[in-house]
């Protein structure tokens, strides 16, 4: 049952079935990755339709634009141990300047993990080869209670991401291809190897996790898209890890916009042109270096802009995403793009016709 929450985060809350979890790739169901399903709603008339992934060339047209984020998945979990012994995951979220990390703590539970929030600053655990971890402070300015690292004194505050410092015995990529493997959550059941992992298109490892709108494209269908005249263009933006237990808002990530992708955007924006994100990292990295008259312009920075009905959306028109579970954050960013009713009404949709979530799962393309 769908219920209409006062706060616009978020924006919907259902019941999720647990056989509507995609626990494995769809490799591993018989699948190809571009044979997921399909949802294609139109906002403006509620129309929709239920396909294949492998159909989207029928639902693009020449002149539109789609943005992809070429960033490429790390091996970004490892195996930890704490100074008495107890055995944790580390989960690597996003590489600061410095060469400080923001990273979680995760307890092995089962074939699974739950967040650990018992780390100290200063406190520094092994990792495999004769690595060490040494985290500093908390990554909430909320919860660093004294500018000395050494001497955090936290009451009532539960620390999920820390900045940390890592030594390690081997270069950085080196050392996660040889002991990181992908970080995954209790609904994927059987370890995958990183290549699971991958867009086709990724072309610079960086992410935390799986920018998973992506996934089902293939270089026939990608080609495809070009031959009819729909223009693909790249981004970056590195994802962090998610929080799928606390539904926190998402902390700041590294984006890099080049020029040839603004002026694509801007371009398709002035003749009335489709622009489609390709996952809702897409729009984050395009709204931070979209001004408020619609301008998108080249950029790299850091990125803690969060989308609401409030904010709106200025960059794009169109959204290609996976389906996001109750309560999650970017059903918000969903929100903004395609409204309340026409969400509500998709999700309906999706559950009636037992479309698959998470990462592993089937799509969503949202056009005007």
């Amino acid at each position: 049952m769908f219920a209409t929450l006062q706060s616009p985060l978020p924006t919907l809350e259902f019941d999720l079935p647990p056989e509507l979890e995609a626990g494995q790739p769809p490799e591993a169901r018989g699948l190809a990755r571009d044979q997921v399903k399909l949802m294609v709603s139109h906002y403006r008339d509620d129309r929709i339709y239920h396909t294949r992934f492998d159909q989207i060339p029928h639902y693009l047209q020449a002149g539109d634009v789609v943005v992809i984020n070429t960033s490429g998945t790390m091996n970004a979990a490892l195996h930890v141990q704490r100074a008495d012994g107890t055995p944790l995951e580390l989960h690597l979220s996003t590489r600061l300047p410095a060469d400080i990390w923001s990273v979680e703590l995760r307890r092995p539970s089962g074939h699974s993990t739950t967040p650990f929030f018992d780390g100290r600053a200063g406190e520094q655990l092994a990792l495999p080869g004769g690595g060490l971890v040494t985290l500093l402070t908390p990554h909430n300015p909320a919860q660093r209670l004294t500018s000395s690292w050494h001497n955090v004194f936290l009451t009532n505050h539960r620390v999920r991401l820390w900045l940390a410092v890592l030594q390690l015995p081997l270069p950085l990529g080196d050392y996660l291809q040889q002991y990181g493997f992908p970080i995954r959550y209790s609904y994927v059941t059987d370890a995958w190897p990183v290549s699971y992992y991958q867009t086709v298109y990724a072309n610079e490892i960086g992410s935390a996790e799986m920018p998973s709108a992506g996934r089902a494209f293939t270089p026939e269908l990608i080609t495809q898209l070009v031959a009819k005249g729909v223009q693909v263009v790249p981004l970056i933006l590195h994802t962090g890890v998610a929080s799928p237990e606390e539904h926190e808002r998402p902390y700041e990530e590294y984006y890099r916009v080049p020029a040839v992708t603004a002026t694509a955007v801007n371009q398709a924006r002035q003749q009335g042109k489709r622009i489609i994100a390709v996952g809702t990292t897409v729009i984050r990295a395009l709204e931070s270096v979209t001004d408020e008259q619609a301008v998108t312009h080249a950029g790299t920075g850091w990125t803690d802009v969060v989308i609401t009905p409030q904010r709106g959306i200025r960059a794009v028109n169109g959204l290609l995403t996976g389906l996001h579970e109750p309560e999650a954050t970017h059903l918000a960013m969903l929100e903004t793009l395609c409204g309340r009713a026409h969400l509500h009404h998709t999700y309906q949709q999706a559950l009636a016709h037992h479309y698959l979530w998470h990462e592993f799962g089937d799509l969503h393309l949202i056009l005007p």
